[in-house]
């Protein structure tokens, strides 16, 4: 018996003359881009694609795998030039302190190490299995902040109490405190995606993020507190808050961070000594001052490979907070740019990653680990430039730290593992 293909329909014709269309609306992932919540536009688009632990639904075409290669080779130059920059910015006083130079190089490199099991677990396993670990998390991380609070407990450095452990291991609970909320903000807003407003689906994360805050504050370290804001105020974003209430948190953490200012004086001649460093050098500006000075030193080529003068003892802290200034001496402004321009790279790389992502938690996640690394970067590169206020926290890759260097390896091979994805 011989059987006849029917003519399409009117209605039919035109749905699949407009199917092209879709899919190049819907080429980076989620179609139309990022999707609006109950506060935002009722018919925005992409708002259908994001269903709750959904995936982007049909016409997108195969995403291709070009930022998963681009991802690995950044953050592995970047784990190269911290090696080497931590051994040549810190073997003079590794010499003078424990009668080697090798001795923080050594133990950067245990950290890589043990950062790379680290990267290799969230690798292989991805964002989802941890998911039901997001509560855990956050509980963990509050419950390490307050027990930095405690007298014997938190291990105090310069008036500041940020770790907890022994005096050859310690780790900082603040860095488990961003990844905590990353998860836990991700998982609040997909699971709340399509119910109710904004206030609903976003709250609960403004309110832990306020917690944090004031754990963190405590400490006291700003630098912190700027990060995870940074690292709120991405996802939230990503997640399709409307703009005006978006400002309106912004100008209240702005009022906020303003009351933290004042209400303690050396908090604010600390915050103010990054404007005229120079007039207060042998206090609050001598940090920024010897930063500047080893910068200036470097000029366009730099001084060479373990050359730097600001590393013998006049730098303080040259290994950790301030090494991009012995980059800047050593490599000059050549090595300095191009620092920079690896985390720009980064920055573009993982959100490029963020918008081709098949579901709403994994695109969370993945702008909350690029919101946080990408920010705590322009954080300690403006501070050292004299164009930000000296807060503390450090360049991540590059900077020396064990639990700051294990957790963000960990927090990329999430990103990787969702870049990977087909």
């Amino acid at each position: 018996m011989t059987t006849f293909d029917l003519p399409p329909t009117p209605a039919a014709a035109r749905t699949a003359t407009a199917r092209p269309a879709a899919r190049r609306d819907g080429r980076d992932g989620w179609t139309g881009g990022a999707a609006r919540t109950g506060g935002g536009r009722a018919g925005a688009p992409g708002a259908a694609n994001l269903r709750r632990g959904g995936t982007v639904a049909a016409h997108r075409v195969p995403r291709p795998t070009s930022a998963y290669p681009v991802l690995l080779l950044l953050v592995g130059i970047l784990c190269m030039v911290g090696l080497v920059m931590v051994l040549s910015a810190s073997s003079i006083q590794s010499l003078r302190q424990y009668g080697s130079p090798w001795h923080f190089f050594e133990r950067q490199l245990l950290w890589l190490v043990l950062g790379s099991g680290a990267f290799a677990l969230a690798w292989r396993t991805g964002a989802a299995r941890w998911r039901r670990l997001a509560p855990v998390a956050m509980i963990g991380a509050v419950g390490l902040l307050m027990a930095v609070l405690v007298p014997g407990v938190g291990v105090k450095v310069a008036g500041a109490s940020r770790w907890v452990g022994t005096s050859s291991v310690q780790i900082q609970p603040s860095e488990m405190a961003k990844l905590g909320l990353i998860f836990f903000a991700a998982d609040v807003m997909d699971r709340r995606a399509d119910r109710g407003d904004w206030k609903y689906q976003m709250m609960p994360v403004v309110v832990v993020l306020g917690s944090l805050i004031g754990l963190v504050m405590l400490q006291p370290d700003m630098g912190t507190t700027m990060v995870l804001t940074c690292i709120a105020l991405a996802m939230v974003f990503t997640a399709g808050m409307p703009g005006k209430p978006l400002a309106g948190i912004l100008g209240s953490g702005a009022a906020m961070f303003g009351v933290m200012a004042i209400a303690a004086p050396y908090r604010v001649r600390r915050l103010t000594s990054f404007l005229h460093p120079l007039k207060d050098m042998s206090n609050t500006g001598w940090q920024a001052a010897q930063g500047l000075a080893a910068l200036g030193n470097g000029r366009w080529l730099g001084s060479g490979l373990g050359s730097s003068i600001a590393s013998w003892g006049y730098l303080p802290n040259a290994q950790t907070d301030f090494i991009f200034a012995v980059i800047g001496e050593e490599l000059g402004v050549v090595g300095s740019v191009a620092i920079v321009a690896l985390f720009a790279a980064l920055a573009l790389v993982g959100t490029r990653i963020a918008c081709r992502c098949q579901d709403r938690y994994s695109a969370l996640i993945v702008a909350g680990v690029t919101a946080w690394l990408v920010s705590q970067a322009v954080i300690n590169i403006g501070a050292v430039v004299g164009l930000l206020p000296v807060t503390g926290v450090p360049l991540p890759f590059v900077s020396f730290g064990g639990s700051s260097m294990v957790i963000a390896l960990f927090g990329v091979g999430v990103v990787a593992h969702a870049a990977r994805q087909p």
